[in-house]
């Protein structure tokens, strides 16, 4: 069979659906109602002559043949996704897709300035496509070595020889409970660090080295992100160590209070990091509005 367009659009729905794991994800991710992506499925059967899927009560799940298309569909949809990002370097070298991982909750720091840098973007590289996701520490370190994201911005204890860092500002942390916690309503000069390792703790699950070394017993916990970790503070039953502008908020409203444990406050190096070499003109371009925007308001 030739393929045409609207062959290619009926690729990228059932790309999206299969990648998605049915139907209701992927019609948010398309735009489309879920009669409709189910439509465009029923066409691409029709139009292959063959059944990709069983979709129902059931579930969604792919027939032998569907997993074949799809395989094809991942191999057409790659290549037209190469070949646009070619022909955006021949119109512009500041244009196309500039993947960034950010992790979590910076947004409330005054010292992250990425909205800065955005803003900067959009008048001076307008053509620079930006796709934020927001990733745990070490997975931005594992995809900016691997090539799936062109800049990652965090902190992470594991470094990558072929990932290079350069730090933008520093992050100030410090021991927090909840309003439900015995040691709440305490004196700060009654408070003892003693005292705080005989409570549970929720440490973060990236953590290595020296952050990790005091949280060793069966009634501590365990968050892979800092609002999960919130979330366990705010119960009153753990300590944790929290970003201080995150926490801000929550003290402000009386449900939380920062404890003084002057034994786990630290900063955090926030880094902007890329791949070691060369980089394409998209990439250093954003890479470097991001740097600016920072040093900017040191």
């Amino acid at each position: 069979m030739k393929i045409s367009g609207s062959d290619l659009h009926l690729f990228r729905v059932f790309e999206s659906v299969v990648r998605n794991g049915g139907m209701s994800a992927a019609q948010m991710e398309l735009s489309l109602s879920q009669p409709t992506v189910s439509n465009h499925l029923t066409a691409l059967e029709q139009r292959l002559g063959v059944k990709l899927c069983e979709r129902g009560r059931r579930g969604f799940s792919l027939t032998d043949e569907g997993r074949r298309v799809y395989e094809i569909c991942t191999e057409i949809t790659g290549v037209l996704e190469a070949g646009s990002a070619r022909l955006s370097r021949v119109r512009s070298a500041l244009a196309g897709k500039v993947g960034v991982g950010i992790v979590d909750c910076l947004t409330t720091d005054p010292s992250f300035r990425l909205a800065d840098a955005i803003a900067e973007l959009s008048k001076a590289a307008p053509e620079i496509e930006l796709d934020l996701k927001i990733m745990c520490p070490n997975d931005i370190t594992k995809a900016v070595a691997e090539n799936e994201i062109d800049i990652g911005i965090g902190g992470s204890d594991i470094k990558v020889a072929s990932v290079q860092y350069q730090i933008i500002y520093q992050e100030e942390h410090a021991v927090f409970c909840g309003s439900a916690h015995p040691l709440f309503c305490r004196n700060d000069e009654m408070i003892t660090s003693v005292e705080c390792y005989g409570h549970p703790w929720v440490e973060r699950g990236y953590w290595y080295g020296i952050r990790r070394h005091r949280f060793d017993t069966a009634a501590n916990r365990v968050a892979f992100d800092i609002e999960a970790q919130l979330l366990m503070v705010l119960s009153g039953a753990y300590l944790g160590v929290l970003p201080i502008h995150f926490a801000r908020v929550f003290e402000q409203q009386g449900r939380l209070r920062r404890l003084p444990i002057a034994d786990e406050a630290y900063s955090a190096d926030i880094e902007v990091a890329t791949r070691t070499g060369e980089q394409a003109a998209n990439v250093a371009y954003v890479r470097d509005a991001i740097i600016r925007a920072h040093r900017m308001h040191l």
